[in-house]
C-alpha cells in the first residue's frame, strides 16, 4: 500500500458566478494508483461557501472524474459534485441537471481569459497609466513587442496533457495578455469536468508565476474584444442529418428562449454582448454560416460536409459555469421540432 494525494475540487454556492475550493485527502492505495470507483464521498464545512447554515453546516463530496495531478508526486484531482446531507444533488450542482446520460451531446469549449499582473491589476502588456497600441497585432502573435505570457502559457497546455484533459489548442487572443484555449469531450458532463480542471490548473499555476486570471468577460473598457466561452456543440441529428432545414429548425429553437440562456451564459455578459466586437446584442438573436457577429455561428466546414457537423453558440461568457451552458443548450436542442 502507498499513500496518495486527492484534491477533491468542487464549486461553491457564490451566486451567480460560482468558485471553485478544493481540499487534500490523503489515502492509501495500492501502487500509487486510483480510479474513481474507489474513491469515497467526503464532507466539508458548507457555512463557510455560502451552501450551508452554521447550524446544519455539512455537505458531501461526490466524486465524479479523477484526473492525474501533474504537479504533485503521487496526486490525483478529484472533479467532484455537491450533495446536501441527505445525498441529493445540492440546489448549486448543476452538473446533476444535465440530460445527457448517454454522451450524446459532444461538446468543445473556448476558453478565453486575461492573465493579470498582481503588482499593477493590468493585463499582461499594460502599461501603468496608459494602454497599448489598438488591438489588430496581438491575435495570433509572436514576438516580444505583441505577446505576454507565452512561459505561463506554455506550462499550463503541459499541465493539462499530462492531466489526461483532452487539451485541443492555445492562441493568443486580440487584446494584450488575453488568451485562450480549447477542450474537446464527448459527453456533457465531461466537457463541463474538464474545462473546471483546466481552470483549477490554470489558476494554481498563477501562484507561482505572479499573476492572477481575470474571468470577466469585458475587463478592459473601450474598443477592446471581451472574453467568451465559445460553445461548439453537436448531437447525432447535428453530426449525421445532411439537411439545412433541421439545422435551421434547431438554431430556430433558440430564438424564443433567448433571455434564458442569457441568464445562464456568465455574469455581466451584457457588457460584451454589444453587438461589435465579434459579438451579437444580448437581446437579440440570430444565426448565419461564418458568421462571428451572429448569436449562432453555423461553420462552413459543416455545410461543406453536406450539413453534417455542429454549431458554435458564441455567447457564453468566460466566467460562464460549462455545466449550466451545456444543460441548457441541450434542453434547448431537444425542444427543435425535428419529426
Amino acid at each position: 500500500m502507498a499513500k496518495i494525494k486527492l484534491e477533491y475540487i468542487w464549486l461553491d454556492g457564490h451566486f451567480p458566478t460560482q468558485n471553485m475550493r478544493s481540499k487534500t485527502k490523503v489515502e492509501e492505495h495500492e501502487n500509487f494508483q486510483a480510479t474513481i470507483e474507489e474513491l469515497d464521498n467526503w464532507s466539508f464545512d458548507g457555512s463557510s461557501t455560502e451552501q450551508a447554515s452554521g447550524g446544519s453546516s455539512d455537505c458531501l463530496l461526490k466524486p465524479v472524474a479523477i484526473y492525474s495531478d501533474p504537479t504533485r508526486v503521487n496526486g490525483y484531482l478529484v472533479m467532484s459534485e455537491v450533495l446536501s446531507a441527505d445525498g441529493t444533488p445540492h440546489p448549486t450542482n448543476a452538473r446533476a441537471q444535465i440530460d445527457d446520460d448517454d454522451n450524446d451531446f459532444w461538446f468543445g469549449f473556448e476558453q478565453e481569459y486575461f492573465l493579470m499582473d498582481t503588482k499593477t491589476d493590468l493585463p499582461l502588456g499594460f502599461p501603468r497609466g496608459g494602454f497599448p497600441g489598438p488591438q489588430g497585432k496581438y491575435y495570433c502573435s509572436v514576438g516580444g513587442r505583441y505577446t505576454w505570457g507565452r512561459d505561463f502559457v506554455e506550462e499550463h497546455a503541459d499541465l493539462c496533457i499530462d492531466a489526461g484533459l483532452n487539451f485541443e489548442g492555445i492562441n493568443q487572443e486580440v487584446a494584450p495578455g488575453q488568451w485562450e484555449f480549447q477542450l474537446f469531450a464527448q459527453g456533457a458532463k465531461k466537457a463541463g469536468d474538464e474545462i473546471w480542471i483546466a481552470r483549477y490548473l490554470l489558476d494554481r499555476l498563477t501562484e507561482k508565476y505572479g499573476y492572477y486570471i481575470e474571468y470577466h468577460p469585458k475587463p478592459v473598457k473601450g474598443d477592446w474584444n471581451g472574453s467568451g466561452m465559445h460553445a461548439n456543440f453537436s448531437n447525432s441529428v447535428l453530426r449525421t442529418c445532411g439537411s439545412q432545414e433541421t439545422y435551421e429548425k434547431i438554431c430556430e429553437a433558440f430564438r424564443p428562449v433567448t433571455k434564458e440562456h442569457m441568464e445562464i451564459y456568465g455574469e455581466f455578459n451584457d457588457e460584451r454582448l454589444t453587438g461589435l466586437h465579434e459579438t451579437a446584442h444580448v437581446s437579440d438573436f440570430s444565426y448565419g454560416v461564418s458568421d462571428r457577429g451572429a448569436s449562432i455561428r453555423i461553420p462552413i466546414i459543416t455545410v461543406e460536409k453536406g450539413w453534417k457537423g455542429w454549431l458554435e453558440d458564441r455567447r457564453p461568457a468566460s466566467n460562464g459555469d460549462p455545466y449550466k451552458i451545456a444543460g441548457r443548450i441541450i434542453k434547448t436542442v431537444n425542444s427543435a421540432n425535428i419529426s
